[in-house]
């Protein structure tokens, strides 16, 4: 188990980016949150398998199609197992 730490940048709010992440987190068992941040970016906290991560992370650097994605940072850490499944957080 890992956790995966993203903030997606470029036109990524109000193009249904967050609920592009939730199914596509959903889809591949993994738990954690996505939300609006003030700078206009996306961030993602996600854990779960190593594998399924990375699939998401390439789902990420695509988006939906109304999206377009500058750049993505990225960030691995350990996996604290808090987070009982995948959700969409209130922006800040």
């Amino acid at each position: 188990m890992e956790r995966l730490h993203a903030v997606v940048k470029g036109r990524v709010q109000g193009v249904g980016f967050r609920y592009f992440v939730l199914e596509s987190a959903t889809e591949l068992d993994l738990t954690g949150w996505v939300r609006n941040r003030w700078d206009e970016s996306v961030e993602v906290v996600a854990e779960g398998e190593k594998q399924n991560l990375e699939q998401l992370l390439k789902a990420l650097e695509r988006g939906p199609r109304s999206a377009w994605v500058s750049g993505v940072d990225v960030e691995w850490e350990a996996a604290t197992q808090e987070f009982p499944s995948f959700n969409v957080r209130m922006s800040y």
